[in-house]
């Protein structure tokens, strides 16, 4: 009893954390994952070229559609008396006839897309370090460019269902980069609204002759502490700024195995316009 107590005691004081002295680079499984229960993000830590790779539970290929056999349950006696009779070949016969899907075999789950930040003049950089805090949930990077300290660290909100990130330089100004969505989904949407804010819509694919018709949104907004923002195309740039909070949302039109009558931009927009969104910190 007494060793147990040690141990758990040292437990407790040990940091939970992977970390890490490299960025990602363009290796997936390096990335760090974090996650809500609705959305994910992959972080790549990168200094030049951030990426958060985007999540939603609910986006998947294709649409409600019905992937069972009708002649299954006429077949099943028969089958089943081919199997006592240890007439197995002929059993497989039947169950690949009658048993198996003649249509569908299932959906893929497909990311979202990607949130990307780049940085200029940020490739001589030095004091690398990233990790993911398994404890509190968060991905941070920090790194120095000429003495000046740049901190980076997200996590995703459960109670507000939003992807939080925070930007910050221990100098006033520093903080200068371009923002954009980029998504490999061929039914897609990316534009800026409102000025300020980054619109991603996009259409799941198709899959095994079941048409996608899962509609998702995603949104980006934007709190900047000091230095200017102002929209280019389809992206966002902000200078000059002390730091800089960014929240993502992300909904589809999903609201159960056979209902996508949802609107998912509706929904998107109202996870970060909740109250709460106003004071969250990191």
């Amino acid at each position: 009893m007494i060793l147990l107590g040690i141990s758990l005691v040292a437990q407790q004081k040990d940091d939970l954390k992977l970390w890490y002295k490299n960025s990602s680079g363009t290796v997936w499984e390096n990335a760090a994952p974090i996650g809500n229960g609705f959305q994910g993000a992959m972080v790549y830590g990168n200094v030049e070229k951030e990426i958060f790779q985007l999540n939603e539970a609910s986006v998947w290929s294709g649409s409600p559609n019905r992937n069972d056999n009708p002649d299954a349950k006429n077949a099943l006696s028969e089958i089943r008396r081919l199997i006592f009779q240890k007439e197995y070949k002929k059993a497989e016969k039947r169950i690949n006839e009658n048993i198996i899907t003649k249509k569908s075999h299932g959906q893929m789950f497909q990311p979202v897309g990607n949130l990307e930040l780049d940085f200029l003049n940020h490739q001589n950089f030095t004091d690398y370090y990233r990790e993911l805090d398994i404890e509190k949930a968060v991905a941070k990077t920090v790194y120095k460019i000429q003495g000046v300290a740049y901190t980076r660290e997200a996590f995703m909100s459960f109670s507000d269902r939003v992807l939080v990130i925070k930007l910050s330089a221990d100098e006033p100004g520093k903080l200068s980069f371009t923002v954009a969505f980029t998504s490999e989904h061929k039914k897609q949407e990316i534009k800026v609204e409102n000025n300020n804010e980054l619109s991603l819509s996009g259409t799941t694919s198709d899959h095994e002759g079941i048409d996608g018709k899962v509609n998702f949104n995603a949104l980006a907004k934007f709190k900047v502490n000091g230095g200017g923002i102002k929209s280019i195309g389809n992206s966002i740039k902000i200078e000059g700024a002390d730091s800089v909070l960014i929240y993502v949302s992300i909904a589809s039109n999903f609201i159960n195995y056979d209902d996508i009558s949802g609107n998912e931009k509706e929904l998107a927009k109202s996870f970060w316009t909740r109250h709460l969104i106003k004071s969250i910190t990191i």
